[in-house]
């Protein structure tokens, strides 16, 4: 499975940033396990309730597109609505990408 992380928005709204990617080829089998478990968190909780939603000028919004042998499957969130499963796979994401 190969993971994506894309940032869009935010103070530097006009900057390209290349995408951070994670391959479970390249992980160690406990990562992998890891990854592929926030990715199912992630995908069944789906986005923020409505009522937590705000809005914000500078906000980063997210997206990340996971590939796994079937059809690439994006998740879309923001700064502002983004919930706590998606947080620990942008996070996680961010700290075991390729340098």
């Amino acid at each position: 499975m190969k993971v994506s992380l894309q940032k869009f928005g935010g103070w530097l709204a006009g900057m390209s940033r290349p995408p951070k990617i994670v391959d479970t080829a390249n992980l160690p089998a406990q990562e992998a396990a890891e990854l592929e478990r926030l990715v199912t968190a992630a995908k069944e909780k789906g986005i923020a309730e409505s009522d937590n939603l705000r809005t914000a000028p500078d906000a980063m919004s997210y997206t990340i597109t996971i590939e796994d042998g079937i059809q690439p499957f994006g998740l879309h969130q923001s700064d502002t609505t983004m919930t706590q499963e998606f947080a620990a796979l942008k996070n996680w994401i961010e700290a075991h990408a390729a340098k």
